[in-house]
């Protein structure tokens, strides 16, 4: 059975690289037409800071509801209803002026927006458990090829329409949906499937199961933590480099490139021989410890050259998210899988919330009173501390099982 369903994982790849190109594409020209719209700084700020709060909060409210359904229903179905659900708030900004209607496009992209989680239950459907996280490393590298081509294009096209790249981040995904409906086979077998409650929808309350098992228990608290910091250098980049180096955008752009070239190596390539060498649990480990050296030295960094060196070496990091998913896919039934993607995607996106709320105004206040003093890195101080921390619990986690394999 499995080896028979293989054949969907090509699908599965092509389905999430052409969601994320999607969501790429608009990335450099959502802030400009808001402001557009707005004609303000200020309402810009608020219009858009709203947009992407809503979008987060209904990806970890809906997540696991999505999850559970494709647990009862099957992926195939959920993973359209989520393609379509993108489609819509692609096209809504590319044929729409009014801004309550672009936000309650958000509001629903956000609902739809579990691809990901179903995604990754399709992955674990179709892959032997000691496989799954060099798989999942393989959806990373499709988030790191759509995160660099897509704003790429996006901004090519923002110079000539603000609205073309809404418009074919649209196609791509109405293009995505005919390509699943007609290509995409089921994963979830038959005697897998699990009744559908309302009471396994709560993201809190399946977040809390997790961490109550015993062989995940405190790995729940070391995603949320990893995916904070990943969240905080994602919203505070921009500011810090300009800020700290004088980056210009073209600096900034080459910069994010770089990342996800080292993304794209590491998850899709070298993650696999790493896992087959030193083990999950040691990839773990040494990315979650080496991620904290590379934050300290982003703080730490005078020149604006050394966070280039720094991206390269901190390699092993990129690879921390894939296989802690592994690990938990492995150790939950065959019937929960989508509930307990759902649940890690839910916890991802409170986390992508949190982080620039927090992060972003500290940034602005260190770096204002203290541009060329090792203070203005002290949001990535905080992230260190967190990864140490986070590195110190997988370990304690680990070591508690550490007989089993």
């Amino acid at each position: 059975m499995k080896k028979l369903l293989y054949s969907g994982m090509p699908f599965i790849l092509v389905c999430v690289l052409l969601d994320i190109l999607g969501i790429g594409l608009i990335i450099p020209v959502l802030p400009q037409l808001i402001g557009k719209l707005t004609g303000d700084a200020v309402s810009q700020a608020w219009w858009l800071g709203a947009m992407l709060v809503s979008y987060g909060l209904m990806q970890f409210c809906c997540a696991p509801t999505l999850g559970a359904l494709s647990d009862r229903y099957g992926r195939r179905p959920l993973m359209l209803v989520g393609i379509f659900g993108l489609g819509v708030m692609f096209l809504v900004p590319a044929l729409s002026s009014s801004l309550v209607v672009i936000l309650g496009s958000r509001i629903v992209g956000g609902m739809f927006s579990a691809n990901i989680a179903v995604a990754q239950a399709y992955i674990a459907d179709t892959t032997e458990p000691e496989d799954r996280a060099a798989s999942f490393g393989m959806l990373g590298a499709c988030f790191g090829i759509g995160f660099i081509l897509g704003p790429l294009i996006g901004g090519l096209l923002g110079e000539i329409d603000l609205r073309y790249p809404f418009m074919l981040a649209a196609i791509l995904s109405l293009l995505n949906f005919f390509y699943g409906v007609f290509f995409l086979p089921e994963s979830l077998a038959p005697q897998n499937a699990k009744a559908f409650s309302i009471a396994r929808c709560s993201p809190l309350s399946t977040l809390k199961h997790l961490s109550r098992m015993k062989s995940i228990g405190l790995l729940v608290a070391v995603i949320a933590m990893a995916s904070f910091s990943q969240s905080i250098l994602h919203s505070t980049w921009t500011l810090y480099t300009d800020f700290r180096f004088g980056w210009t955008p073209s600096d900034i752009g080459i910069s994010l490139v770089c990342i996800g070239i080292v993304s794209v190596i590491m998850q899709g390539f070298a993650m696999r021989k790493f896992i087959q060498k030193i083990g999950q649990r040691a990839v773990v480990l040494i990315g979650l410890f080496t991620g904290a050296i590379a934050y300290l030295g982003y703080g730490l960094a005078s020149q604006g050259w050394v966070l280039y060196v720094i991206i390269f070496l901190n390699f092993m990091s990129v690879a921390v998210a894939p296989t802690l998913n592994g690990i938990v896919s492995e150790n939950v039934a065959a019937d929960d899988q989508g509930l307990s993607m759902g649940a890690i995607a839910s916890l991802n996106s409170l986390m992508g919330v949190l982080a620039p709320l927090i992060g972003t105004p500290l940034l602005v206040h260190t770096v204002h009173q203290h541009p060329q003093s090792s203070l203005a890195g002290m949001v990535y101080y905080i992230c260190a501390i967190l990864l140490f921390l986070s590195t110190w619990l997988a370990y304690k986690q680990f070591k508690s099982l550490w007989g089993n394999k």
